[in-house]
């Protein structure tokens, strides 16, 4: 097994490494990490000041839970999902509850509101990023489709980019390619939320 830290850790072994981890996480703990993620976001200054947020419906493996999205709406906060469209940026369409949901294209659970286009993106005060991983410079480890790498570029500066993770999910390098856009803040299922990346790319 390679070192997690050497150049041998692909992107590949650490998608594996960690989906196979998530994998066998019982409901029982699925459900208690989903609490914890969520209540730390939920308490922080992130959601407090944002009045529009980009977030996604979590796969059943993935830290959180589609509660989050009906919290942040009931909390008159405005939802915007992601819809994958072909192979570029992601479109976006704002969320109206768990009924007005269906599997996209991408096997994904997708809003049927009306599509705003991939530039909606620029209007969220708080993006909230899927990932399999986070190191301590911000590097995300995707599934590796690049939608998200598209889309972040489009986010104001100084917006947080955020990423809900396991604590093991944190890790301290990852492998990274020049087109992986850094985020901004890490939340885990400590729970705890830690600022990362450069700090040009934090948010103030």
């Amino acid at each position: 097994m390679p070192d997690p830290g050497s150049d041998r850790a692909t992107k590949e072994w650490w998608r594996m490494r960690i989906l196979t981890a998530r994998r066998a996480l019982s409901d029982e703990d699925r459900a208690r990490e989903a609490d914890a993620v969520e209540r730390a976001l939920l308490e922080s200054n992130l959601v407090r000041t944002a009045r529009t947020v980009c977030a996604y419906v979590p796969t059943r493996t993935e830290p959180g839970s589609p509660r989050l999205l009906e919290t942040l709406a009931a909390q008159g906060i405005r939802v915007l999902l992601p819809v994958v469209v072909g192979a570029g940026p992601l479109d976006w369409a704002p969320f109206a509850g768990s009924d007005a949901l269906q599997v996209g294209a991408a096997g994904m659970r997708e809003p049927t509101t009306a599509r705003l286009g991939p530039d909606a993106v620029a209007t969220a005060d708080l993006v909230l990023v899927p990932a399999l991983a986070v190191d301590s410079s911000g590097v995300r480890l995707g599934r590796g489709a690049g939608h998200y790498d598209q889309t972040l570029p489009k986010v104001r500066p100084g917006v947080p980019l955020a990423a809900l993770l396991r604590d093991s999910e944190f890790v301290e390098a990852l492998p990274a390619e020049r087109h992986d856009v850094p985020v901004t803040v890490v939340v885990t299922t400590k729970p705890a939320i830690v600022q990362v990346g450069p700090p040009a790319t934090r948010p103030r």
